[in-house]
């Protein structure tokens, strides 16, 4: 995990020079470095993507840079991220095979991981803010959140192997303490580095002076920083997943700890809430009604898919410390009464942080494309106020929100209400 004093971000002009002797590489695109086509593709707000095509094929190039793009050299940040992204990813392979890239090689000096390229697939949040629809998108989203919640935590884990794994993923403090500062406590109050649409003042004035909701905010925080109940994709949003019309791919996960399991499927939830409130700005009035019900389907369908494989799970590979089967089936009883109270805990915990997410994703430093694309400001922020005062009411009142049809009931309500 300890960077090189050789560490050097890589180029395209300096790409094909400086891997081009890597088997990995020679496999993939093909043996003569000189007829590979190299094109920077990064976009997000951390890192160097490349992508590297030739005659055998192509391959994605990731390498972190010891500062935050979005910002600058001014937020320095440890390379130390793009270790974590591949031992995030690997296990995530493991856990639910092929849900993520496939991984090729791994540099941890020179912060970098070469990957399967994903092609014809694009970014979700593009292809909602388009309004395309994925088939299959809810099942592959909810398995995926169930076999690694599941599949990485004391219910399935060698409780050895677990302690050791969540002991290595604390190492990603800086990285952690992005989501720490940006998600719990920005949002907040009067952060440096926050900015919102103008429109909003009276709404943000408003949440920041709740002083109920801030401290039900700060109890989530709690939960989050101090169970380490699996391991957490820690950044799971429509733009950390790849579509075609009929396939789904998860990627950069460089945000993984271990956390408590709601956490993942909470900030998910979240972001397709965000797309369907940021709707009537994208779409003509006579496919908007469509669309919206189609993501409120798949929310539906997240939370329905997720209950059934982690039931599943329960059933079939309960092998860990907790809810040992020597005190449900081994003694003649069902667990069932115990699995409905865990995934009650659960949905509790996902609901109040699908509200947060809610939040900082208007307020904080990094905004989604689903409200940065509106450019008329008066219509965004009235769009932006449903989706805030729904995050407040998700945060407050999770214990009411326990069923997947109460939230998209109440998401259609505050889609037609003037808030603004």
């Amino acid at each position: 995990m300890n960077v090189s004093e050789n560490y050097s971000p890589l180029t395209s002009e300096t790409l094909c020079r400086r891997l081009g002797d890597l088997d990995p590489l020679k496999q993939n695109v093909g043996p003569d470095p000189s007829g590979w086509k190299v094109k920077e593709v990064g976009d997000g707000n951390l890192n160097l993507v490349f992508i590297v095509e030739g005659s055998a094929g192509a391959v994605v190039v990731k390498q972190a840079l010891p500062y935050a793009r979005l910002v600058g050299e001014g937020w320095p940040l440890p390379l130390y991220r793009a270790f974590f992204e591949y031992n995030a990813l690997t296990r995530q392979a493991l856990r639910d095979p092929g849900s993520v890239p496939e991984i090729y090689y791994f540099d941890d000096a020179q912060a970098m991981i070469v990957m399967e390229y994903l092609s014809p697939h694009t970014i979700l949040r593009g292809k909602l803010i388009k309004g395309e629809s994925v088939d299959d998108l809810a099942s592959v989203l909810g398995r995926f959140c169930a076999r690694t919640a599941f599949r990485g935590s004391d219910l399935s884990m060698d409780t050895a192997d677990r302690k050791a794994d969540a002991a290595l993923f604390l190492g990603n403090v800086k990285i952690t303490e992005i989501t720490e500062n940006l998600v719990f406590c920005d949002p907040y109050f009067a952060a440096e580095m926050n900015h919102h649409t103008a429109g909003l003042d009276p709404i943000v004035d408003r949440l920041r002076a709740d002083v109920e909701l801030k401290a039900a905010v700060q109890q989530l925080f709690a939960r989050f920083s101090a169970n380490a109940e699996t391991m957490l994709h820690g950044d799971l949003h429509t733009g950390s997943i790849m579509c075609t019309d009929s396939e789904t791919r998860i990627i950069d996960p460089e945000f993984g700890i271990y956390g408590p399991m709601g956490f993942d499927l909470g900030m998910l939830v979240a972001n397709f809430l965000m797309a369907y409130f940021s709707q009537p700005a994208h779409r003509a009035d006579g496919d908007l009604d469509s669309y919206q019900a189609w993501i409120l389907g798949t929310i539906e369908g997240v939370f329905d898919n997720f209950d059934q494989e982690f039931r599943r799970l329960w059933n079939t590979e309960r092998t860990g410390i907790l809810y040992p089967r020597s005190l449900f089936e081994d003694a003649g009883q069902s667990s069932e009464i115990a699995v409905t109270n865990y995934l009650k805990s659960f949905m509790r915990d996902a609901v109040g942080f699908c509200g947060i997410e809610m939040h900082r994703r208007v307020l904080s430093l990094a905004h989604n494309a689903d409200f940065e694309e509106i450019e008329d400001p008066t219509v965004r922020a009235r769009l932006e106020a449903r989706n805030l005062m729904f995050g407040r009411d998700l945060i407050l009142n999770a214990e009411r929100f326990g069923t997947p049809a109460s939230i998209t009931d109440a998401a259609r309500a505050y889609n037609s209400e003037n808030i603004l």
